[in-house]
């Protein structure tokens, strides 16, 4: 191995790889001792002492962030929508911090290698994303670029594929950026909850313990535009990034990238086409079809965001009348970064007052909080 894979490639020595990793091994665990209970609960402490870094922003469109250090990312899409042509374009960003497509990449000094894992195609398609990502990137085929370590795990079974992607981030330092093509086949079934929740803790896990970035892949229903079962689900809830993939509806050849759900603002929705080498280049020729996003429903929200807000409602206001309920609910809710409109908020607090939330007293509109506690009276999600 040349001096440049030794400085790009560090090996965690073999003694630190002998264990199974925690973040993996729990998941198959039902009870635990008082110490390691008590190692989980001192690793897990926030203290207002403690000094928290910012995390670095890796990936952007624009001037809008898309990937940060301890969180992930997905692209959804239907199939044959050119995801993965997509997340190429985004790997060849990240390989030479440099812009591919509408991808802006800033990956830090000593995070700047990335691990690709497909656990779908065959040999031969899975070297043809390799190609491609080296051509966009404008690199040599004739030599491998230790930044970029590419794995087919097809033949593997679900827990088989956790386990190696789990022991390539124990073996391989400096990492900055995980690709998991596709998220559904690290599990047995798509719609199981328990395998859903197991798999966004395991993404959340590595995030944090090594400090990079996962984005990942999920197929959209075939009916519809929600991603695919109950992993699909949690995806929407927890990922920094949701990204959509969709052919344009006048010009199948072109696709459409366009955000699904950010945590910061949303880029402006661009295209794509695969030209004469089979690389996706921008498309400025068509107009693209711009849908907006889907607000998240008022009564899907987690209980702790309806505390926050009704808790200074009623701690300012008691109205009297239903109309003003409505009126200083809604602005409540807005001031939140929650607007909604007025059929969204009576629908709200339907829900509430038929749980006994918020109730009529001979005063007004009262808030009880404590209803909160009542796992009967939880947010319908």
């Amino acid at each position: 191995m040349d001096n440049k894979t030794n400085k790009n490639r560090q090996y965690i020595p073999e003694k630190q790889l002998e264990h199974q990793s925690l973040e993996v091994s729990m998941l198959n665990k039902d009870s635990f001792s008082d110490e390691e209970l008590e190692s989980y609960l001192s690793k897990g402490e926030i203290k207002a002492t403690d000094k928290i870094t910012v995390p670095p922003k890796i990936l952007f469109v624009g001037d809008c962030t898309i990937a940060t250090f301890g969180n992930f990312s997905a692209s959804t899409g239907k199939a044959k929508s050119k995801k993965t042509f997509n997340i190429s374009a985004m790997v060849a960003a990240a390989v030479t911090n440099s812009t591919v497509l509408n991808y802006r990449a800033c990956l830090p000094e000593g995070k700047r290698n990335i691990l690709y894992f497909d656990t779908e195609q065959s040999k031969f398609h899975c070297h043809s994303v390799l190609e491609r990502i080296y051509k966009l990137s404008g690199l040599s085929l004739q030599e491998d670029d230790p930044r970029l370590m590419f794995w087919g795990l097809r033949e593997y079974t679900p827990k088989l594929r956790i386990a190696v992607i789990d022991y390539a981030l124990r073996k391989y330092d400096e990492v900055g950026l995980v690709i998991i093509d596709g998220l559904r086949d690290l599990m047995y079934d798509i719609n199981n909850g328990k395998e859903a929740t197991d798999v966004m803790t395991v993404l959340m896990a590595w995030t944090s313990v090594y400090e990079l970035h996962i984005h990942t892949v999920l197929h959209l229903n075939k009916n519809d535009n929600n991603p695919r079962g109950h992993i699909g689900t949690e995806l929407e809830n927890k990922a920094e990034t949701v990204l959509i993939i969709s052919k344009n509806t006048m010009n199948n050849s072109v696709s459409e990238v366009k955000p699904m759900h950010m945590r910061d603002k949303e880029f402006t929705t661009f295209a794509f086409h695969i030209d004469d080498n089979k690389l996706p280049v921008l498309d400025s020729s068509m107009s693209v079809t711009v849908v907006k996003p889907r607000e998240k429903s008022l009564v899907s929200l987690d209980n702790e965001v309806h505390q926050e807000i009704l808790g200074k409602v009623f701690e300012e206001n008691t109205p009297t009348k239903y109309n003003e309920l409505v009126d200083v609910v809604a602005q409540a809710y807005e001031a939140a970064g929650y607007k909604r409109g007025m059929n969204g908020i009576k629908g709200l607090l339907k829900l509430l007052t038929g749980k006994g939330i918020i109730v009529k007293e001979e005063n007004g509109y009262a808030y009880k909080s404590e209803c909160f506690e009542n796992p009967n009276t939880k947010s319908e999600k």
